[in-house]
Order: structure tokens, then C-alpha cells, then sequence
């Protein structure tokens, strides 16, 4: 091979990198601001647990207790060894009576002796005119702490792969009925 073919060779080869390396620049999306959100959304919802004569409102239930302990009245000491499913109603407002636009549905399991905390595994499953799909939250809660940060894993639907933050406050207190205000911030939106 020739000089010049050589330098016509070495030529092509750095011009294909040259403009394969901007084209992959071009195509790599820009990192969004992590502190700022895609999207945003506040929720509430409703948990009514049954005590043994609210079946006919009752949203969630004690499955499981310490030993000899009775499904309808948590257990004493910070409740611990209660796990409880619900399938709670999702409002847009304080109030019971406010639109509905979906169930929270999942479970919580008290888990310290020493302090009321719960590790929740739930879903948002929305199915109203402005949301359709799941969103689902997995983490601890620290209930004594008046906000607290539980992770958004993914979703579906409108949902789809989304993933964040939920800021959770105990919004009206009690041990058969409270309610959560639920604000979610989306950091990956698809």
C-alpha cells in the first residue's frame, strides 16, 4: 500500500469517528435537573381498618398478629407484628366525599418494638378521567415523623417507568381511621 493510500485510509477513519462521535452526542438525551420534577401530584387516601363491627366500611384488615393476638385491635407495643392489606379509596381532597380517582392497594407491616414505623408495599391504581395506570411505592415509614419519604419503583399506563418520590403526611391520625396526603414527584418520566 502506498503512502497516500495510507493517508486516504487514515483520513476516512478519522472523519467516520469524527461524525459517528456527533452523532452519538446528539442522540444522548439531556440530563434533566434532578432536583425538579417531570410531574407532580397530591393525593389523598383513606384507611378505615376493621375492628370487628365495621365490615360494611372497613378499607383494610389485620392478616396477621403476634401469637394470640386478635385480628381486629392492633397489638400493643408500637403494634408491632401486625401486618394489615388494605385496598383504600384515592381522593383529591381531605374529605371521604371528595372525587374519587382510584384504590391504594397493598399492605404494611409494623416493624419495630420500639418506635411506630411500618415498611409499606402499596399501589396507586388511578382510573379517572385525568389518570389511568398504577404507580407502585415500596419503602419504610417512619410514622412519628410528620413528613417522610417512601421510593415510586415504576409504573403503568400514564405511569409508564416512572419513577420518584412520595412525600407522605399523616394528614388525620388514629387508629382505625387515618387518612395520608400523598405528594408525588416524578424525577424519570417516559
Amino acid at each position: 500500500m502506498s503512502a497516500r493510500s495510507c493517508n486516504i485510509v487514515v483520513f476516512f477513519i478519522i472523519m467516520w469517528l469524527a461524525v459517528s462521535s456527533a452523532y452519538a452526542a446528539g442522540c444522548r438525551k439531556k440530563k434533566k435537573n434532578p432536583k425538579k420534577p417531570c410531574k407532580q401530584m397530591v393525593l389523598y387516601f383513606h384507611d378505615i381498618i376493621y375492628d370487628g363491627t365495621n365490615a360494611d366500611n372497613s378499607t383494610a384488615a389485620i392478616v396477621a398478629a403476634p401469637a394470640g393476638a386478635n385480628l381486629t385491635t392492633l397489638a400493643p407495643q408500637f403494634h408491632f407484628g401486625n401486618i394489615v392489606v388494605f385496598d383504600d379509596p384515592i381522593t383529591t381532597g381531605h374529605s371521604l366525599e371528595s372525587p374519587q380517582v382510584g384504590r391504594a392497594q397493598g399492605m404494611y407491616i409494623y416493624d419495630s418494638k420500639n418506635t411506630f414505623t411500618a415498611w409499606l408495599a402499596f399501589s396507586f391504581v388511578l382510573n379517572s378521567t385525568h389518570h389511568q395506570g398504577t404507580i407502585n411505592f415500596i419503602g419504610a415509614d417512619p410514622i412519628m415523623n410528620k413528613a417522610r419519604d417512601i421510593s415510586i419503583v415504576g409504573g403503568t399506563g400514564d405511569f409508564f417507568m416512572h419513577q420518584g418520590i412520595a412525600t407522605i403526611t399523616t394528614d388525620e391520625p388514629g387508629d382505625i381511621y387515618f387518612r395520608l396526603r400523598v405528594h408525588i414527584k416524578f424525577y424519570e418520566c417516559w
